[in-house]
């Protein structure tokens, strides 16, 4: 192996500079340190920037900042030469606590406003969703310590009942972008968080210049219920109703007999592919009144339909089976003595209460022959006739018909009015609905242990000012990939997605992933890229608007 020259210096930045240049748009490092002030060795504004970046970089837990950095370029990452061990456990609990003291959600707002300013960021719909984060450790604190929430047992999202946990509440805009974000007791339920939100969205909401009544508020169907009914006030909103309550069931019973449904078609941008086929939809509208209000009800049909019911109709329609056909066996053992009596079995069998089958029954007659060998050149002798029942079982095809129709329908309930400045058709709610699950999958990204890890933070303030580093790390995140949408839609011009295919919907993973090969070469005082930028990774940096100086030119002051 050949040795290289002490006087160069190897860094694979990889994506790196490209979060830098994201976090300098929304000022962050300067945001922080206006707020936060430290006379530490390292400003808190870096401490957070270093966490944001090795949050985002998918290869270290957050306790190990400075074994990450220690293989970094910081004076290119951070504007200023920073040794990596003044980035050590101790320094980074340090700034937690500074930012749990300050207030975690004053910080992010300031820095959402700004994202909001500075990308334009569009506010019309509003989206509300929760997910619990398991933790490691004990978390044992006396029942009188104020704690900003509690870590402990309750429905874990993550699958893993046997930790405790917190719950994690975010708000978003424009493509999934957070512009709120609280940590709330792991057993806390989503009807009440629905509740406390809905108390403070006219503020909150005011902090980024939305006037009242111009947002929709999209959650899910945890809002229905009394009390986020009266919380909700004149608030626009939009929700799935559950299929617990019986309207739903009305509803959804009534549209698909009516049959008067408005096609809607594919939602999706992304074109279908024989394994993924583009999921159709249809919508039909009708009302339903909850505590005493009258609501839109948005019957909606999806192609795809909902794997969970369908399988709970396939077994019942397997218990309905079943049960009949053990009454079937039992009967068609029967013998009667007379046809009369036969039938009177059969008109009962007939009318056996079933939603999924029908009975066909025969009256048969049965002859009795006496004893011996029957003659070869005459028939043997009836010495009684008997009657018995033939029985056969079918489906009833209507039936099922509608049973597999209601199956594939949800409904959507909504207040948002059918004209005016915020009107909307069926089809604007089913479409303002659908992008509830960029909510979810950011969900996903602060669940995924290549970026997140494990959080084993032992003091709930920490794992607050923890939870604030999560969310600015989503933010740039978002951004990111919100830009590079509106430059492919602005634009008309797709990007290199997978297997050497173009996109319309180009990702974040994505992007990262053009440039996980992307080395800079420091000789001296100078920085070079290993190898000239690839045609697809300046593709990438000119959607994104980032100067490929970002990679090689530190940024002054």
């Amino acid at each position: 192996m050949q040795v290289l020259p002490p006087a160069i210096e190897v860094y694979p930045v990889h994506h790196l500079p490209i979060l830098k240049a994201y976090a300098d748009q929304l000022g962050l490092v300067s945001l922080i340190n206006h707020y936060v002030p430290t006379e530490m060795e390292v400003d808190a504004g870096t401490v957070v920037l270093a966490m944001v970046l090795d949050t985002l970089s998918g290869r270290s837990p957050l306790y190990r900042l400075e074994e990450f950095f220690a293989q970094q370029d910081t004076a290119l990452l951070f504007g200023k030469p920073v040794p990596p061990q003044a980035l050590n456990d101790d320094t980074a609990g340090r700034v937690l606590d500074r930012l749990y003291d300050f207030g975690t959600m004053r910080l992010f707002t300031a820095c959402a406003v700004r994202a909001a300013t500075r990308f334009g960021l569009e506010r019309r719909y509003v989206h509300f969703d929760t997910t619990s984060r398991s933790v490691w450790g004990e978390y044992q604190y006396a029942e009188t310590q104020d704690l900003p929430f509690q870590v402990t047992y309750g429905y874990s999202k993550d699958k893993r009942p046997d930790l405790k946990q917190c719950i994690l509440s975010t708000l978003c805009v424009d493509r999934a972008v957070p512009i709120w974000g609280k940590l709330d007791d792991g057993n806390a339920s989503d009807k009440t968080l629905n509740t406390t939100l809905l108390s403070e969205l006219a503020r909150l909401l005011a902090d980024y210049g939305v006037r009242p009544g111009a947002s929709i508020y999209i959650a899910d169907a945890a809002l229905v219920t009394e009390d986020n009914r009266a919380a909700l006030r004149d608030t626009f909103f939009i929700t799935r109703l559950p299929a617990t309550y019986s309207e739903c069931e009305r509803v959804i019973g009534e549209a698909v007999a009516r049959t008067h449904w408005e096609e809607v078609g594919v939602l999706a941008q992304t074109p279908p592919t024989q394994h993924r086929p583009g999921t159709c939809y249809k919508v039909a509208e009708d009302v339903v009144t909850l505590y005493g209000k009258t609501y839109r009800a948005v019957v909606v049909h999806s192609s795809s339909q909902d794997q969970r019911r369908q399988k709970r109709l396939e077994r019942e329609l397997q218990a309905s089976s079943t049960t009949l056909a053990a009454t079937v066996r039992e009967a068609a053992r029967q013998e009667y003595a007379c046809r009369a009596d036969a039938e009177a079995a059969a008109a009962k069998l007939r009318a056996l209460p079933s939603a999924y089958h029908g009975v066909d029954v025969d009256v048969e007659e049965r002859p009795q022959s006496g004893p011996g060998r029957p003659s070869a050149t005459r028939p043997r002798a009836v010495k009684a006739l008997r009657y018995g029942l033939q029985v056969t079982l079918h489906e009833r095809a209507e039936v099922m018909a509608r049973k597999h129709q209601e199956a594939g329908c949800f409904v959507l309930l909504t207040n948002v009015p059918t004209v005016g400045e915020m009107a909307h058709t069926a089809r604007a709610v089913l479409q303002a609905y659908k992008e509830q699950h960029g909510v979810e999958q950011n969900y996903g990204f602060l669940k995924d242990p290549l970026i997140v890890n494990s959080l084993f933070l032992k003091k709930p303030e920490r794992i607050e000012a923890l939870g604030l580093v999560l969310l600015l790390a989503l933010l740039v995140w978002r951004l990111i990939e919100r830009t590079l949408r509106v430059h492919v839609e602005t634009t008309g011009k797709p990007l290199p997605g997978w297997d050497k295919k173009t996109t319309q919907k180009p990702t974040a993973f994505m992007m990262i992933t053009k440039f996980s090969a992307v080395i800079v070469l420091k000789v001296g005082a100078q920085r070079q890229f290993a190898q000239p930028l690839s045609l697809i990774q300046q593709q990438y940096l000119w959607a994104l608007g980032i100067p490929d100086t970002y990679f090689t030119v530190p940024p002054s002051g």
